[in-house]
């Protein structure tokens, strides 16, 4: 389960897209940039292949709530 994740616009007008993101998994953190088409750019670390999908989707939930609210 994801713990600690935050996020933070990319650019100060916040009508362009993009962020960057940061969470916990299993004590290790991880970064990454959410596009504005969704994909995921990982930054150093990435999670695992056979979590990678399910946590991908988590991100996804994560990101809607806040910024698409």
């Amino acid at each position: 389960m994801i713990s600690h994740f935050q996020w933070k616009p990319l650019f100060k007008s916040r009508k362009i897209p993009g962020w960057s993101f940061s969470f916990f998994l299993h004590g290790i953190k991880y970064t990454g940039t959410y596009n504005k088409d969704g994909s995921i750019d990982w930054n150093g670390v990435q999670p695992d292949s056979s979590i990678l999908e399910d946590i991908t989707k988590q991100i996804h939930e994560l990101m809607l709530f806040h910024v698409y609210e």
